[in-house]
């Protein structure tokens, strides 16, 4: 194996003019921001950040498309990174200000250098990030951290002046010592860069200081790294061998990226299929992670969910695997967004149940009796709303299930291990205490809301995750406003329960903003008349609207919301 020593920018020239490929067994980009800050902070102060490991082979071996797009070259597939993707990707959208595509949406990675940083060992880091998009989003998603703690840009300076480097916020951006370090590696003249933060003249104090980090902070491109290049002689299966043994020591990758890595070496552009295939469930409003994909394959060619024995089974069982995973996903998607309500992936308390609906559908040969979906709507509501699979080890959960259904096909049965698990089935106020929207209660709050027809305060639209245009997205919203509790000092527990959350658009959530509820609750009902607040389960006694009355509303709305649960549950399954 030979060993050579090649500078971050030669690297990213490399991956940028296609030279360098990613191989198939490779996963998609998955760092956040704030870990692309962590490594040029390394990289900044000269520390170790690991070795890139490739291939360099004459092999037709076939590759993924990277998170950032690449040119073709007669060279393309030559050499093939097998450890480093992240860093490289990162390094070479830093440094190139190029997007990255993340599932379908190109997004900038956006870092700020700070000139005034203190010198010596790093800070401890604070990252100011704003949260993933989500499809139920809460009321506050617009606001950075600092707002979040009630921080001014004064105070939001002062925590993050000794800082080296931080993901970009608006509030620092806004302070005239912090530069993008995208906008640092586009030029080797300082003179613009200097004169935007006030420095205008070689007298200034500040000028030798500023411009010897500026050239410091542009050194990063010479940083080398050790790059071990694996022997051409080498085969296709060997280097996966090696792919997974690497990444299992460094225990970076997911089991189920290291079983996707040992599958494609033997059965070639799998990968696409299973890419072609999400993207069709995301069409849908459905996102199945890549390992889902990979676990419903061993799921159907072994009859049960565990990754080891992937290196064994065949490529025939597995390809018969997948025409089956492909049938029973498609089930279950269709069954949870027209039979249970669930229009979205983020209302399941676990990816899990996809499997246990998809091995139903093919068990049962898609011919499901009325009996039989209504025993599926129960087990599953209630699962779900109980963290069936985050009550132990999901993969002993879910053996269990897999194989009473592959053994008996008896749906009703999977309510024993539930009874077992749990004991009491039904939904209590007192299992709303404390709980918010972290909790799988949550998403039994939405749809049981859902259902007894609840719409927007302001538009009339009713209830959903489909909903096009950022405004109409659904969001949760604090029927007591947070910063109102905070004043009178509730504890953050009861004021984030479930039982002070509607469920309304961002638009309208803007509208109300931290307003007393007796005041914008009147104009709802005056507008849309009482029954738009009813069907949100808001109590109508308006003395509870008094924020000193706060617990006592949180007590009659969890009985209104437990009972309203119990009864969705109840008739979705045919039981009322």
């Amino acid at each position: 194996m030979q060993q050579q020593n090649i500078p971050i920018s030669t690297l990213v020239d490399m991956y940028k003019r296609g030279e360098l490929r990613l191989p198939e067994i490779q996963r998609h980009y998955v760092w956040r921001a704030t870990r692309v800050r962590d490594l040029l902070d390394s990289l900044y102060r000269g520390y170790p950040s690991g070795s890139i490991l490739m291939w360099e082979t004459d092999e037709p071996v076939p590759t993924r498309d990277g998170a950032i797009d690449q040119a073709t070259t007669a060279f393309a597939g030559r050499k093939l990174l097998l450890d480093g993707q992240q860093r490289l990707t990162s390094l070479t959208a830093v440094i190139n200000g190029e997007q990255i595509n993340v599932r379908g949406r190109k997004r900038a990675i956006d870092i700020l250098f700070n000139l005034e940083h203190r010198e010596g060992p790093p800070s401890e880091i604070t990252e100011v990030e704003e949260d993933e998009a989500s499809l139920i989003t809460p009321d506050d998603e617009d606001t950075d951290e600092a707002e979040e703690n009630g921080e001014g840009e004064v105070s939001v300076s002062d925590r993050f002046k000794h800082f080296t480097f931080v993901v970009a916020s608006g509030a620092l951006q806004a302070q005239s010592q912090w530069v993008s370090v995208s906008e640092v590696f586009k030029t080797s003249n300082d003179s613009d860069i200097l004169k935007k933060v006030g420095v205008t003249s070689l007298d200034d104090p500040c000028y030798q200081k500023y411009s010897e980090r500026l050239t410091k902070l542009r050194q990063i491109r010479n940083y080398n790294y050790v790059v071990h290049v694996l022997e051409r002689t080498m085969n296709y299966q060997e280097v996966t061998e090696i792919f997974v043994r690497v990444n299992s020591l460094g225990a970076k990758l997911r089991s189920s990226d290291l079983a996707l890595a040992q599958i494609t070496s033997r059965w070639q552009n799998l990968l696409k299929e299973l890419e072609k295939f999400q993207e069709e469930c995301e069409q849908g409003w459905f996102t199945i992670d890549l390992g889902q994909l990979v676990r419903a394959i061993v799921i159907f060619a072994t009859k049960q969910c565990l990754f080891h024995t992937v290196g064994k089974t065949s490529v025939p069982e597995l390809k018969r695997g997948w025409e089956q995973a492909k049938k029973g996903l498609s089930f279950a998607i269709n069954f949870l967004r027209t039979n249970a309500g669930i229009e979205d992936e983020s209302l399941l308390s676990s990816p899990m149940f996809i499997h246990v609906i998809a091995a139903i559908s093919i068990v049962k040969q898609n011919q499901l009796t009325q009996a039989e979906q209504n025993s599926l709507l129960h087990w599953l509501l209630v699962a779900n709303a109980r963290g069936h699979f985050s009550r132990g080890s999901t993969e002993t959960l879910l053996n269990e299930d897999l194989n009473i259904i592959f053994r008996t096909g008896e749906i009703a049965a999977l309510m024993e291990p539930l009874k077992r698990q749990f004991g009491r089935l039904q939904i209590e106020p007192s299992d709303l205490v404390n709980r918010g929207a972290n909790s799988p209660l949550f998403s039994l709050a939405y749809l049981a809301i859902k259902d007894g027809g609840a719409k927007d305060w302001f538009s009339g639209l009713g209830l959903s995750l489909t909903h096009q245009g950022r405004l109409h997205f659904i969001q949760w919203h604090h029927i007591h406003p947070k910063s109102l509790l905070k004043e009178m000092h509730y504890e953050t527990g009861e004021i984030n329960e479930i039982a002070n959350m509607a469920f309304i658009t961002g638009q309208t959530n803007r509208r109300i903003s931290n307003k007393q509820p007796s005041e914008y609750l009147a104009e709802i009902v005056k507008n849309q008349g009482q029954q738009t607040l009813d069907a949100q389960l808001v109590p109508n006694d308006h003395v509870l609207f008094q924020l000193e009355n706060y617990r006592e509303f949180l007590k009659v709305r969890r009985e209104a919301l437990a009972k309203r649960m119990n009864e969705f549950i109840l008739t979705k399954a045919g039981l009322k």
